[in-house]
């Protein structure tokens, strides 16, 4: 996600005694370290993504294409009207292919199949998101009336494109795993548990993965003594971090047998501080009864445990989407905003709006903008509320709050005073969905696990709104932000935010 404009970055409870968080400035190599704009290493990445899932739009619609024409030239043949060259195969493609150009993409989309090489389904998903690009196809042309004279080619073509799509993929993964090869490609990982398991591991794992070799460079054991699965042994787990400077791997594959859950974590958390991907190999019984994302291997499964940030192409399409959405949303808004503005100022002495001082990504405060609802001493006059908090945690919550004025009581039930961050999502302060930023006061109260939700932009709406809200507990609203983090996609953004406007209007939870 982009990086927010805020200027104070902030840790840990300890600052509460003076109301300003520290400083603790991410490391530089930090895999989850987020910036305004992507640095030349992820541009790179971000580049190489884009041309994949060009060249496989290319592929797959060229295929289309050439299945389509084939299809009705079979049908000419068979049945013999009129010429092949220059009669009803052109026509139909002409009238046909753009509808069904843009139908093959969103549905491989949505399938997964311009996922990065080793997340991509292969010909199995391919026939069947080819078979419900058929169905949506048939089921348009009887909605709208189109006249058919044979239903057959409906099968044919899906038959056709079925085999050219599926046969030109396979040589592009086989050509670009080759140049990969030519290329000098290597994954460099580093191999962590003890002894048998670690000769396994390396043994099923094989030399390559995905048409990219690996270099293994080392292992680390848990007793830090003798030679593992072949490797230079790179110290213990304590040593971890010396073991990653020293050389510098791509990821790290652990035998999760070998770990206990404190030291996965905090291996997990070493290794994402030093830019390094974490892949796990689980046990038997881990694989029957835990889901995760599944990465393809040579004779084990991998899974990895991705950071809850969003860079490369998830940031460009979660940006993308914020921008196009809240300039909307001002353009429309604007003569309610003049209303608004104007009972505000109206009822009480002070400005129309209100900067609050929040904690956001990298854990830096932001001023937050709000339509002012309380009055201005509503800060000064806080202090003496606290025994009167109705949330649990952190949070602070008062039903009846007496410094809320009586145009912010209405703007405060419906949310409208929360309108104007639009502006903080303009200004990549905020996204439109996202973990809710937390005042200062209730930031210095967070516990250590609590501050992950830190990793992203925070946004205007999020799965605490959607999901009770306020009637759930602090550690239960945590926990939905990591779901939502683990679980992002666009879809997901899409849905909360057409959760929202019922939520807001049935007023759950709201105070």
């Amino acid at each position: 996600m982009a990086a927010s404009v805020a200027t104070k970055p902030v840790v840990d409870s300890g600052a509460a005694a003076n109301g300003s968080p520290p400083e603790q400035p991410a490391p530089l190599s930090d895999i989850r370290s987020v910036r305004m704009f992507p640095v030349r290493a992820q541009m790179r990445a971000l580049l190489r993504r884009l041309a994949s899932i060009a060249a496989l739009v290319v592929i797959d619609l060229s295929g289309l294409a050439v299945s389509i024409y084939l299809a009705l030239v079979l049908r000419e043949v068979y049945y013999g009207e009129r010429p092949i060259l220059w009669g009803l195969p052109w026509d139909a493609e002409a009238k046909w292919l753009p509808f069904l150009t843009i139908v093959t993409v969103l549905v491989f989309w949505r399938a997964g199949l311009y996922l990065p090489r080793e997340q991509r389904a292969g010909v199995g998903r391919i026939v069947s998101s080819l078979l419900l690009v058929t169905v949506i196809t048939l089921a348009f042309a009887v909605g709208t009336g189109y006249q058919h004279t044979t239903f057959g080619l409906y099968a044919t073509a899906f038959v056709l494109s079925a085999i050219v799509i599926s046969l030109l993929r396979s040589s592009y993964e086989m050509v670009t795993a080759d140049l990969w090869r030519v290329a000098g490609a290597r994954r460099r990982a580093v191999l962590v548990g003890s002894g048998e398991r670690l000769l396994s591991l390396r043994r099923m794992l094989g030399l390559a993965r995905s048409g990219i070799d690996y270099e293994f460079v080392g292992a680390l054991s848990k007793d830090g003594s003798g030679e593992e699965a072949g490797l230079p042994v790179l110290g213990r787990l304590d040593e971890l971090a010396h073991a990653l400077q020293a050389v510098h791997p791509d990821e790290l594959i652990v035998s999760a047998a070998d770990l206990r859950e404190e030291e996965l974590l905090d291996l997990v958390e070493e290794a994402h501080s030093h830019g390094v991907k974490v892949r796990i190999a689980p046990t038997t019984a881990e694989l029957l009864t835990q889901r995760a994302e599944y990465v393809a291997g040579q004779g084990v499964p991998l899974f990895e445990l991705r950071p809850p940030v969003f860079a490369g192409l998830d940031w460009v399409v979660k940006r993308t989407f914020d921008l196009v959405v809240s300039v909307t949303i001002v353009l429309v808004a604007l003569p309610v905003w003049a209303l608004i503005a104007l009972a505000v100022k109206l009822d009480s002495p002070g400005p129309v709006f209100y900067r609050d001082r929040r904690v956001g990504l990298g854990e830096g405060e932001f001023g937050m903008f709000k339509f002012r609802s309380m009055y201005t001493d509503a800060a000064e006059r806080q202090a003496a509320l606290e025994t009167s908090n109705e949330a649990s945690g952190p949070l602070f919550k008062i039903k009846d709050d007496p410094r809320v004025t009586k145009v912010g009581r209405f703007l405060r039930r419906y949310s409208i005073d929360e309108l104007p961050q639009v502006l903080n999502v303009l200004r990549g302060e905020m996204s439109l969905v996202g973990p809710r930023p937390l005042p200062l006061r209730d930031y210095v109260q967070l516990e250590d696990w609590h501050r992950k939700r830190y990793l992203v932009l925070p946004g205007m709406t999020g799965l605490w709104q959607v999901s009770g809200r306020i009637e759930l507990s602090f550690d239960d609203l945590v926990r939905l932000d990591f779901y939502y983090l683990e679980n992002w996609s666009i879809w997901l953004d899409i849905s909360i935010l057409a959760k929202t406007l019922p939520a807001v209007i049935a007023r759950r939870g709201a105070y």
